[in-house]
């Protein structure tokens, strides 16, 4: 049975699916993974990224949504792209990304099934990363030779309300409101070993032009994460990856879902050099840990091309 298919169900269902498109787009973001964010890389570096994510879970109703079985299933094809270059002295780099996804949603309202497929475009993301500390700006040349230790870096990410969106729908993959991230890590290299930890917060502007004229309010979103990576001959490291992310509690018009998240994930990436220019990375995470909010499991590909 389609989405719109009363107008009854119009407004019953707005509780439902304002749970996908505000949690469950928050849930997806905060279940992100990212080993070696805050590692040294050499500068004048320039990177072609093309990659495929698919995610496949289940969303926890807040207690008071009227709703059960809900299901979301997406498949993301990524463009994205990266350039390293000096900022006082220090490495830091610049990342691009942007997404065309197709996904599917399920969930049942008293009784009565509704789901939903669309294909869109995401909101692209800009992120600044500035090594502060321990990581100097290096050519290539001298990267082969530098001995790494202990770097501390900071960052800051942009999500711009640029995807596709209309009010009209209930589902958009496009968000309609800036999303800002700063973040501050660590990481640490010794011998055959890498360890990162990071930090991170998400905050949103609201969305003032949502379904049915409601504004949809969001509290930020705090997310930890650590990463033990052991690093093989030519190139190849494997990382084991844990985060756990919490708050991110939404208003919707009048409505109060009470649907703050408190959840953790556990992930393995595995990297491989294939040529000098050309790289490979395979991804893995599922959920540990929930109160409200998702578990997906998550599977991913990316190739990257170095110029």
């Amino acid at each position: 049975m389609g989405l719109y298919h009363s107008e009854a169900g119009h407004s019953a269902l707005i509780v439902l699916f304002l749970l996908f498109l505000v949690l469950g787009a928050a849930v997806v973001s905060a279940q992100t993974l990212e080993p070696r964010a805050y590692s040294n890389i050499p500068i004048s570096q320039t990177f072609l990224l093309l990659g495929y994510i698919h995610s496949d879970g289940d969303i926890t109703p807040a207690p008071v949504a009227p709703v059960q079985d809900i299901e979301l299933t997406i498949d993301a094809a990524i463009l994205g792209g990266a350039h390293s270059f000096s900022i006082a002295g220090k490495s830091s780099k610049v990342d691009f990304s942007g997404s065309r996804s197709c996904y599917e949603g399920t969930g049942i309202f008293q009784g009565e099934a509704q789901e939903h497929r669309r294909c869109e475009y995401g909101d692209p993301k800009v992120k600044l990363t500035w090594n502060f500390y321990g990581a100097p700006a290096l050519t290539l040349k001298e990267y082969r030779k530098w001995d790494p230790g202990l770097v501390m870096g900071t960052s800051l990410e942009a999500s711009i309300p640029i995807g596709t969106y209309n009010s009209e729908n209930i589902i958009n993959a496009g968000a309609n409101r800036w999303v800002i991230r700063p973040g501050l890590g660590l990481s640490y290299h010794w011998e055959k070993w890498f360890f990162d930890f990071s930090g991170s917060i998400r905050f949103y502007e609201d969305n003032d032009d949502f379904f049915n004229g409601l504004v949809v309010e969001q509290d930020p979103l705090y997310q930890i994460q650590s990463h033990l990576i052991y690093i093989f001959p030519k190139g190849r490291w494997l990382s084991l990856d844990l985060n756990y992310y919490w708050g991110g509690e939404s208003t919707k018009g009048d409505i109060d879902p009470d649907d703050h998240l408190e959840n953790s994930r556990v992930g393995l990436t595995f990297s491989t050099p294939l040529t000098i220019h050309h790289s490979l990375k395979f991804f893995a995470a599922t959920g540990v840990r929930g109160r409200d909010g998702g578990n997906f499991d998550n599977l991913g590909l990316f190739w990257q091309y170095r110029f």
